[in-house]
């Protein structure tokens, strides 16, 4: 598998935006029109108001197509269910700081199985929440929306986090990526990439679109 870095631009669909009856022919569709990694939201009902998904449909892609699975838990215990990930097949897994557990023993628990690991900040939380942990990470994942549905409108205020974000990375001698997660399509993915962040998770944008090659195509060369 290729090895990801932080100055590749790295688009990954969401399945959220997917058609849930042919989940299998979706990941190959995305696969077919250029996506890089696909993005998986879990939501647990609790950590955020919605309900998705959980490791049997990231198993079921995981066995039935090949594309760098980046699965975003939001859920109240990471630290309870993350072997059901890892075993799912997850090749990504990240992991809310605003979540019941501990942080650093989730995330030493995620590399060692293998796995890239990442954390995720909400909208209202600051960076500074972010510090203890950039030297245990892969990825810091920004959310540009309240968490738990998809379709939100990007909220650009987030984009001195981001910004922050990259400056804190080149001062710390680190190579994290950085994910913006929500309302992102050519326009917003433009300002976020301006900001800073590399990997664009873009649902509603690709998977609704006419013509998903094109779209993802177009979010990559803005």
């Amino acid at each position: 598998m290729k090895k990801w870095q932080y100055t590749d631009r790295i688009i990954a669909p969401s399945l959220l935006a997917a058609d849930f009856g042919i989940v299998k022919e979706e990941t190959t569709r995305a696969i077919h029109s250029g996506a890089d990694w696909l993005h998986l939201d879990v939501m647990d009902g609790h950590f955020v108001d919605n309900i998705s998904f959980g490791p049997a449909i990231i198993q079921a892609i995981h066995e039935t197509n090949d594309i760098f699975l980046d699965v975003h838990l939001m859920i109240s215990r990471p630290d309870h269910f993350l072997p059901r990930f890892i075993e799912a097949g997850a090749d990504m897994i990240t992991v809310h700081v605003e979540a019941d557990h501990d942080v650093s023993q989730t995330l030493k628990r995620i590399r060692e199985a293998g796995c890239k690991a990442g954390i995720a900040l909400n909208p209202a939380t600051p960076i500074e929440e972010a510090l203890p942990y950039l030297d245990q990470i892969d990825m810091l994942l920004c959310m540009t929306v309240v968490p738990g549905f998809g379709g939100q409108s990007f909220m650009e205020e987030m984009m001195p986090k981001v910004a922050r974000a990259a400056e804190l990375r080149s001062e710390l001698g680190l190579s994290y990526h950085i994910q913006v997660d929500g309302g992102i399509g050519v326009e917003t993915a433009a300002i976020a990439t301006d900001a800073g962040a590399n990997v664009l998770v873009a649902g509603s944008s690709t998977f609704s679109a006419r013509d998903m090659g094109q779209a993802i195509q177009a979010i990559r060369e803005v």
